[in-house]
């Protein structure tokens, strides 16, 4: 089982600087790595490979040619689906989200869609952690729908994830609801994010993250600097959703560093250091890459917590080129340009974050009081599946989490003396009964880890 390692001491109970030590949630190694282990190398590269085999997966491409263009690459993406569904005896349902869309890269309406594979949860199907890459593929002109688009490693590697994951994990159950899914749509407009952040909320999904995987598959960049120890994690510090309703309280009561899809960041950063993948996460605290844009950002959008992950260093020569040598550099997205040991180093993170945000409740919704007042009182409400909570609270010009208190799940509240509101940020996570802990969620205007709702008018 799944066990957090949870630094405690009697010294939390006292003064803050009596208690000055780090308290990162650190999960076990162990069994998530046992499970990550099963990603397969070479099951990535012959993803990737067959990805580029379909010669263009544009957006505007061919529908029904059987072996070029995006309805090829979608319809052998759900057999894939299919297959492993028959291997784990019907656990995956596949389905295809879509809808026709026109637009700036799109001129005349067409249908965009996504193949998604559910896998629910025997506990708590409506908790909801999401995987996702983008299957189409561009070339210089993103018109141009017929030029041959490999998009081996933007997006081929991310898509690989998606697919060898669901491969991975559809051998286990959990108690919560995972989702798989290759997006269409994103090179033309981010098209297919929208589609399935809309499904998702129709569908009445509580989503815990969304899991973006957007350029995963190379290790040098365009400069020669070559990178194959870290991954970006980007996320959004002061959340999207909720917009001009949620800014004044946040200049009232902090939250500027403490979005769900911050501590999602944060999460993820500390899982990656004790899986021991030699894989670490560089947490860079922007939505995304400067003035570029990603799938996750509909997620956002719909107030759903979400992360883009992508490679350390990018190799501008190989996205969104025209295949050509000029000068003697080589331009185009092609699979040998891809550090595949790397792509799966970064998959494992994806399957044990998938593993773990599906094993863990819910995180909290959590309050503070405090204001003038030397102690600081923390609730929540009860969450399902929840036999214990962590409290954590940090400095606030503080990166990560540095104290931490653990109660028992009976408990809803707690009263920390001599920990002064004005000077702390302060959160709360929910723990499993086999010890997986969920991500923090901050107790600042729009720390929930769900769509904001503004507080009743007093």
């Amino acid at each position: 089982m799944t066990r957090l390692f949870l630094a405690f001491s009697a010294a939390l109970l006292l003064t803050p600087a009596a208690a000055a030590q780090r308290s990162r949630q650190a999960p076990s190694p162990a069994p998530l790595r046992a499970i990550a282990d099963d990603v397969s190398e070479s099951n990535l590269r012959a993803i990737v490979e067959r990805l580029v085999g379909f010669g263009t997966r544009h957006t505007l491409s061919s529908r029904d040619h059987p072996t070029r263009g995006i309805g090829a690459a979608l319809d052998w993406t759900e057999a894939e689906f299919g297959r492993f569904s028959r291997e784990c005896g019907g656990c995956l349902e596949v389905v295809r989200t879509g809808d026709t869309v026109t637009g700036r890269r799109v001129p005349e309406p067409t249908l965009v869609e996504n193949v998604v594979a559910i896998q629910r949860g025997a506990e708590r199907p409506d908790q909801v952690v999401i995987i996702t890459g983008h299957i189409d593929s561009r070339v210089t002109d993103v018109m141009n729908a017929t030029a041959e688009a490999p998009g081996a490693n933007d997006d081929g590697s991310g898509t690989a994830a998606v697919i060898e994951a669901a491969r991975v994990l559809s051998k286990h159950r959990f108690p919560a609801t995972i989702v798989y899914a290759a997006l269409s749509g994103e090179e033309q407009g981010l098209y297919g994010g929208r589609i399935l952040a809309d499904y998702a909320r129709a569908q009445g999904w509580h989503v815990v993250a969304n899991l973006n995987n957007d350029i995963i598959g190379n290790s040098c960049g365009s400069d020669g600097v070559c990178d194959d120890d870290h991954v970006r994690v980007f996320s959004e510090g002061l959340r999207w959703q909720g917009g001009d309703a949620l800014r004044p309280l946040v200049r009232s009561q902090g939250g500027e560093n403490d979005s769900p899809s911050r501590n999602l960041s944060r999460y993820l950063s500390s899982l990656a250091d004790h899986l021991s993948l030699a894989l670490d996460v560089r947490q860079i605290w922007r939505n995304d890459r400067f003035g570029r844009g990603g799938d996750h950002t509909e997620f956002l959008n719909a107030g759903f917590p979400a992360v883009r992950l992508s490679v350390a260093v990018e190799n501008y020569n190989h996205q969104h080129q025209d295949l050509r040598t000029e000068n003697g550099i080589e331009y185009g997205d092609t699979i040998d340009k891809m550090d595949f040991p790397y792509l799966r180093r970064v998959t494992q993170l994806n399957v044990a974050a998938l593993a773990a945000l599906a094993r863990a409740p819910m995180p909290p919704a959590p309050r503070v009081e405090g204001a003038v007042s030397p102690d600081t009182t923390i609730s929540w409400e009860p969450v399902a599946g929840a036999s214990a909570y962590v409290i954590r609270w940090r400095p606030t010009d503080e990166a990560n989490w540095v104290h931490s208190l653990r109660v028992p799940g009976r408990d809803t509240s707690h009263v920390l003396r001599r920990v002064r509101v004005d000077d702390y940020v302060l959160g709360v996570s929910a723990v499993a009964a086999d010890g997986t802990e969920s991500p923090v969620a901050s107790a600042v205007p729009g720390g929930a880890f769900g769509p904001y709702t503004p507080p009743p008018a007093q």
